[in-house]
């Protein structure tokens, strides 16, 4: 990423991913202006050559890109609202976490100002922005993306999911529902190990076995579930369930919480008395299809 170019790039949000952000578009020789309402946190960064705007409305006229990663979508309305008019031609990538709908309704408002505007999402720690580990995505008007594409490049691997704003949004969350799922298995797990004497270490590798298998079990379920259709080629619903059980009370006897495996028993019972038991586990996509009534 040791590029040297002129493309000149505005930082708004000096975080400290934001710091990151700014950092990488100064490394890979960008001209970056940057702001933020504590303006002593550009201090390295202005000392490493960026320019520090006095306002808001500076800040976007120094660039016809900006990136703006700051507290929430609100307060993003909050700091361009007061700069409307230096909106006009400018292209906007919020890399501010929020959802999908907030990144949509973000997207309408910057239009009717006349500006181009990007959502999208940073699944990166501060540290690796700049970095092929860190991955960037971006949704909206393909023909925005492309025309910075060269410029974002700095900031990782960047990559482009489609026209609708809140598809960044929404493979943030899914990327979290999956870390926060595996996470969570493993810690049942190493509770469980633990009342035998068996330490976290030393059940790492195990379990990282594990879900290395499992995950290659998704293209083949990502078939199934896109064509409706859940043959029980490895193990039926009704026979995962019982094996449910086990972990349910192995949990219960070891004195380990088992609110997470009786969720998952909860939905799988729900699954089966819908008439799926005899299919493949990826049927339960429906349960997580629909809302849930208490």
């Amino acid at each position: 990423m040791n590029r040297t170019t002129d493309t000149s790039v505005t930082v708004i949000g000096l975080g400290l991913m934001g710091r990151a952000l700014a950092g990488a578009f100064l490394k890979a020789g960008h001209p970056t202006t940057v702001w933020n309402r504590t303006s002593a946190k550009a201090g390295q960064l202005v000392a490493e050559g960026a320019r520090l705007a006095p306002t808001v409305g500076d800040a976007l006229k120094a660039s016809s890109l900006t990136i703006i990663c700051v507290t929430d979508y609100q307060a993003v309305r909050e700091l361009l609202g007061a700069s409307d008019s230096e909106l006009g031609g400018r292209t906007l990538i919020n890399l501010t976490s929020g959802d999908s709908a907030q990144a949509r309704e973000a997207a309408q408002w910057a239009e009717q100002r006349g500006a181009r505007y990007l959502d999208g999402a940073i699944m990166a720690i501060p540290s690796a922005i700049g970095t092929a580990e860190a991955v960037i995505l971006h949704s909206g008007p393909q023909p925005d993306f492309e025309a910075h594409r060269s410029t974002i490049d700095a900031l990782g691997t960047v990559t482009y999911l489609g026209a609708d704003h809140g598809l960044a949004s929404l493979y943030d969350v899914a990327g979290l529902a999956m870390m926060w799922s595996v996470l969570n298995a493993w810690l049942q797990g190493t509770a469980m190990l633990r009342t035998a004497g068996v330490d976290a270490a030393t059940f790492a590798p195990f379990a990282r076995q594990i879900a290395a298998g499992v995950a290659e079990w998704l293209p083949g379920y990502a078939e199934q579930i896109d064509r409706g259709s859940f043959p029980a080629e490895v193990s039926a619903l009704e026979t995962d369930a019982r094996a449910m059980n086990h972990l349910i009370e192995e949990s219960e006897a070891v004195g380990v919480n088992a609110e997470l495996p009786k969720l998952i028993k909860a939905m799988a019972d729900r699954a089966i008395a819908a008439g799926h038991g005899g299919e493949q586990y990826p049927v339960l996509i429906e349960e997580f299809s629909r809302p849930h009534n208490d």
